[in-house]
């Protein structure tokens, strides 16, 4: 026992001396990492756990100590554990960062700009748009403009053109004029019909003609009237006619138009929507005018229509012009209301259509 106790005492006495021999500054290091060490176990429960920036001051310090030394220290990790840290904290610095697998997302405004493309023309294919693309700046492969279609679930140009008959009134609008019949009860109880005519580009409506019997010649000279009134430039620009079926629509009604190098195009059987811009008219002119007027006779009624059709031209708005009346159309902005601008009334159909309009 004694012989053991002595040797304790020789082994720590040759410890003490061999630390007089070493710098300070390894001491120091050693110092560190056994405060570091305890640091760790100290906020660590059950289990240490090295964060980022212990992983870094430890192998750090440890880098500073020679390989002797490292072995004779206690670690709670290995000294190849250690290196193994300060390797990829050498790796990180000389290492680009990470950007994920795969290609770079696309830009949105790019995806954006596909989609409007695709909206706006039903029949392009992802090879004419590619082709839109790069004479607007864009470098961009045909593959991409395939596959943000594809993610947007939008159909190929054949698959999803439309062929509907609004879209083939929307795109001739400006060579299309429509014929229709309003009937209006008096208040004798005789109805009377007025033909009027509609161009679907501008909306502008012409009532042709007041009559209690409507016949296939009267009819055929209100045509003729009508193209005389428009002029020869307005006329060339009539490309179709859509009227309905009725009997006084003959052979001889047609040939007035056919004349003139127009087409037509008489509505399908139950399909009244073929001639949807007449109709809506009708239903305006009943609702804002002829409903609320107790209506006498045919002068009356051509008064009335007359007044209403005015309305329209020069001053109804309408959705399908930007909230413009038809003859605004092409016309410059109104000045911008402000404080002082003053708003004054005119009536038509004694009081019964109000029109606004500023004034300076």
């Amino acid at each position: 026992m004694t012989f053991r106790l002595v040797y304790r005492f020789a082994c720590l006495l040759f410890g003490w001396l061999r630390l007089l021999a070493r710098s300070s500054a390894a001491k120091d290091v050693e110092i560190l990492v056994l405060r570091h060490q305890l640091a760790v176990l100290h906020r660590s429960n059950p289990k240490p756990t090295f964060s980022r920036g212990d992983r870094a001051v430890l192998a750090a310090l440890l880098r500073l100590l020679s390989k002797r030394r490292r072995s004779a220290l206690k670690l709670l990790v290995t000294p190849r554990t250690v290196l193994r840290w300060h390797a990829r904290l050498v790796a990180r610095k000389w290492t680009y960062p990470n950007r994920g697998p795969g290609r770079p997302a696309k830009p949105e405004a790019l995806r954006a700009l596909v989609l409007r493309l695709a909206r706006e023309n039903d029949r392009w294919g992802y090879r004419r748009i590619h082709g839109e693309l790069l004479n607007l700046g864009w470098k961009v492969a045909a593959s991409t403009i395939w596959e943000i279609l594809q993610q947007a679930d939008i159909d190929q140009a054949p698959h999803r053109a439309d062929s509907s008959w609004a879209k083939f009134l929307t795109a001739q609008a400006q060579g299309i004029l429509a014929v229709d019949v309003l009937h209006v009860d008096t208040v004798f109880l005789r109805r009377l019909f007025v033909l009027f005519f509609i161009e679907h580009g501008t909306r502008r409506v012409h009532i042709a003609g007041v009559t209690r019997h409507v016949t296939a010649e009267w009819a055929t000279q209100q045509a003729r009237n009508l193209l005389m009134s428009l002029g020869d430039v307005r006329t060339a620009g009539i490309q179709y006619l859509v009227r309905d079926n009725a009997g006084y629509f003959t052979d001889g009604f047609d040939a007035v138009f056919t004349a003139i190098g127009a087409r037509v195009v008489p509505i399908l059987p139950g399909a009244p929507r073929m001639n949807a811009i007449a109709e809506r008219w009708v239903g305006s002119c009943r609702r804002e005018a002829t409903d609320r007027i107790l209506t006498t006779g045919e002068r009356h009624l051509r008064l009335v229509v007359t007044e209403y059709a005015g309305h329209h031209n020069e001053h109804r708005p309408h959705r399908s012009l930007g909230q413009r009346c038809p003859d605004a159309v092409g016309a410059p902005e109104p000045p911008a209301a402000d404080d002082q601008s003053r708003v004054i009334r005119r009536d038509r159909l004694g009081g019964l259509l109000h029109e606004y309009a500023q004034v300076a």
